[in-house]
């Protein structure tokens, strides 16, 4: 049931190509979370549109083969080794970009999942997962937002990667969800306070073809006592009217969208593609 185009196979094909003002040299895209997923697929479509993109991750290997990935598709952009845990990393990645251009889109992927009842939850967990999914992206955008400010036209756009887990809770995922929401709520708060030029959005997707996803399955399997393939059909793709994940290219390509100007309306907005899994069971 998973997509065959894993994340060695971005093609320049399935990249959404835009023509777009902002999409220039000039313009600085910062991509967290790019060493691999949806992270790595945004970092790649982002080059590839034209942008300098900085992509950000903890492992230095995973973040040379994105750069490989984006130079066969003839794209340039660079990788920073970076824990956004880490408040000194956070303020060297946008020194880094701003010297790099102007400081114009930011995409705020990095995350991570655990699997455990509310009662058997690690706590040092949660706190990692709250730091990085929820206090990272806040950071980032209140470091980024000034130099947004200063661009000729004063435009900037904070994208943030959500999930269905935004909108509902499901067993054994209480802080994914509760960060989830948070990111929903950040993308709304910084557009409240962006008078229309710094916007920001969130991404709700289905499942996705990722490393995170896929290393997930064991553990839902053995929690709720049924087998990983169980899991595959019936939790992640049970109440989907897609009867497959959606691949990084694609989930890459609506934060594209999102970023140019054919989205100048998109403002608090959450892009709901969700497969029909929210809305329709």
């Amino acid at each position: 049931m998973c997509n065959k185009e894993n994340n060695a196979q971005i093609r320049s094909d399935g990249i959404l190509n835009l023509d777009d003002p902002g999409f220039t040299k000039e313009n600085v895209c910062i991509v967290t979370g790019a060493g691999s997923g949806i992270g790595q697929a945004i970092a790649v479509a982002a080059a590839v549109n034209g942008l300098t993109t900085l992509g950000l991750g903890r492992d230095a290997q995973n973040g040379q083969k994105t750069v490989e990935m984006a130079n066969k598709l003839g794209a340039d952009m660079k990788f920073l080794q970076a824990d956004l845990t880490e408040d000194k990393d956070i303020h060297k990645v946008v020194e880094t970009a701003a010297a790099m251009g102007k400081i114009r889109y930011l995409a705020n992927i990095a995350g991570l999942q655990h699997v455990s009842s509310i009662e058997d939850f690690p706590m040092e967990k949660y706190d990692y997962m709250q730091k990085l999914m929820v206090r990272a992206p806040f950071y980032l955008s209140k470091l980024v937002i000034p130099y947004m400010k200063k661009n000729r036209d004063g435009i900037g756009v904070i994208g943030n990667i959500g999930s269905v887990h935004s909108h509902i809770c499901t067993l054994n995922k209480s802080a994914y969800a509760m960060a989830k929401f948070g990111i929903r709520a950040l993308s709304q708060s910084i557009s409240a306070e962006g008078e229309g030029k710094v916007r920001s959005f969130s991404v709700t997707t289905p499942y996705v073809d990722t490393p995170l996803v896929l290393k997930q399955i064991p553990h839902q399997a053995k929690t709720r006592n049924i087998t990983e393939q169980q899991v595959v059909q019936d939790v992640m793709l049970g109440r989907s009217r897609v009867k497959e994940m959606m691949t990084t290219t694609e989930a890459a390509n609506i934060f594209m969208f999102s970023f140019s100007q054919h989205a100048r309306f998109l403002v608090g907005g959450d892009m709901m593609f969700d497969a029909g899994m929210i809305l329709t069971y």
